[in-house]
């Protein structure tokens, strides 16, 4: 039997016995080895604050609805940061083998069946490590921001919150000529920043981030902010540090009312844009060359590369077995994880 994560209410997970999917002649069968839980959007579920989880989306209109939801509990399989290897191949499947090993989106499951064509399109860089395969989704989150943030040669960058996307975001920055600071309150994150060569490592806890950013640049501001905590205060906290008619790209998944977020101060006073980047899309200014997945590849390339340090960020690693264990740590001591890891366990022989 196949196993799978089931989320049986608020707080309430487990890994549960499912059916092996049927197989057709141009599938592949991709055992998982890793998957990743994202402690931002996934730790919503969990709590039950996820508005999928309290509203119906309304995909024709875009709109959030009372009445039904749309993932009601148990909702099986969450999760978004998979990597698998290939143990079946279909009589009609071609540009695939046994042993490849796949990234994708197939949730919190033991096995996954794909067609052949989309899994050859996810295979890992030849001699990747297979766990960098947990990030190409997170990563090209990353990427997509830093994207929607369209920073210049010569900029100065602020990133609020380095957790997983933060850290991606922070290193990604580095590769195209800015100046980057990032911010913070967590001692690990703030360390791994320096580790990843950030210009200026804010400790919340210590300093006004607002008030360091305009005093390093002669009081002008950041020429643009990235928000990727989900906090609305880091929200209003990165309004506060940007220049003059500047950007702020909000990238986080905040929960419920706007506490914090004082639209009456600088950003009504410095007429300060917000920018939405969510990787239901991409830039509008690229998307006739850019989608997410070619967002993905070029994380993963650079992972694979050694360009960004994709491992460094995993903190915890638990058996599969354990995920109660491993949501409930992500709840009740976020500060002490990165990316935490679902190990299946490499299939048997």
């Amino acid at each position: 039997m196949a196993t799978v994560v089931r989320l049986a209410g608020p707080r309430d997970i487990s890994l549960v016995e499912c059916a092996n999917a049927e197989m057709g002649p141009g599938d592949v069968r991709i055992s998982t080895l890793y998957s990743g839980i994202s402690a931002g959007t996934e730790l919503t579920a969990y709590a039950g604050t996820n508005p999928y989880t309290t509203k119906r989306w309304d995909r024709e209109r875009r709109l959030f609805v009372d009445g039904d939801v749309s993932f009601p509990y148990p909702i099986d399989g969450w999760g978004y940061e998979e990597v698998g290897v290939v143990i079946d191949v279909g009589g009609d499947a071609q540009g695939i083998s046994v042993g490849d090993v796949v990234t994708g989106i197939w949730g919190h499951r033991s096995e996954h069946v794909a067609d052949a064509a989309w899994a050859s399109a996810r295979k890992l860089p030849a001699g990747a490590e297979a766990i960098i395969g947990v990030f190409a989704r997170i990563g090209a989150i990353a990427l997509n921001a830093v994207h929607d943030a369209a920073a210049r040669i010569g900029d100065v960058v602020a990133v609020f919150g380095l957790g997983v996307p933060g850290l991606l975001v922070t290193q990604l920055l580095r590769l195209a000529g800015v100046t980057v600071v990032a911010v913070d309150r967590i001692p690990m994150r703030l360390e791994l920043a320096r580790r990843f060569d950030a210009d200026h490592v804010v400790d919340l806890t210590t300093t006004e981030p607002a008030e360091y950013i305009k005093e390093i640049t002669e009081s002008r501001g950041a020429d643009v902010c990235i928000e990727i905590s989900g906090s609305y205060r880091a929200v209003h906290e990165a309004i506060r540090a940007a220049a003059y008619n500047s950007n702020v790209v909000v990238a986080g998944f905040p929960q419920g009312d706007g506490v914090g977020l004082a639209l009456g101060e600088e950003f009504h006073h410095n007429r300060i844009t917000l920018t939405c980047s969510q990787i239901s899309g991409v830039n509008p200014a690229l998307d006739h060359r850019w989608d997410v997945r070619r967002l993905e590849r070029t994380v993963l390339a650079l992972a694979a590369s050694g360009r960004i340090d994709v491992t460094s960020l995993v903190s915890h690693t638990f058996p599969a077995s354990e995920v109660g264990q491993a949501f409930a740590m992500l709840a009740e001591s976020p500060a002490d994880a990165l990316q935490t890891v679902l190990d299946f366990g490499a299939p048997s022989q």
